[in-house]
């Protein structure tokens, strides 16, 4: 693409079947990626001039999820036109997150809970009650 042509959907790479993912510029210039889990293509459209070569979670500036029940995740035409919608639907995210997922949350939280389980230096006692030496 020359400086002078103007954006448009370009999906730069596409694995069809089952598992299905891919990447590319939406008609904005911004990039995006997907995948497919089970019946659902989850899409996320990254922010402009992130700088490191996989985006954060925070770089995500809109998602979207569809239903695929009724796709071929086989035929390359079919997957196109499914990623050009989800694009095209895409809703904004909130941009005052944090960027924090629940499952971050949750096991930071974990890591801090003490489970009450003796560290691995701790010597248990023997069967009979007494302490090894």
């Amino acid at each position: 693409m020359d400086a002078d042509d103007p954006p448009r959907f370009v999906l730069e790479d596409l694995t069809v079947g089952v598992h299905a993912c891919g990447f590319g510029r939406t008609d904005d210039g911004e990039t995006f990626a997907f995948r497919v889990r089970g019946h659902l293509l989850h899409l996320e459209v990254y922010r402009r001039g992130y700088e490191s070569e996989v985006p954060e979670q925070a770089d995500v500036v809109a998602t979207a999820e569809c239903e695929i029940t009724d796709v071929d995740l086989t035929d390359e035409r079919s997957m196109t036109a499914v990623v050009r919608d989800a694009v095209a639907r895409a809703e904004p995210v909130d941009p005052d997150r944090d960027g924090l997922t629940l499952r971050a949350l949750l096991t930071r939280i974990g890591a801090a809970i003490p489970t009450g389980r003796p560290s691995p230096d701790a010597r248990a006692p023997r069967p009979d009650g007494r302490t090894p030496d």
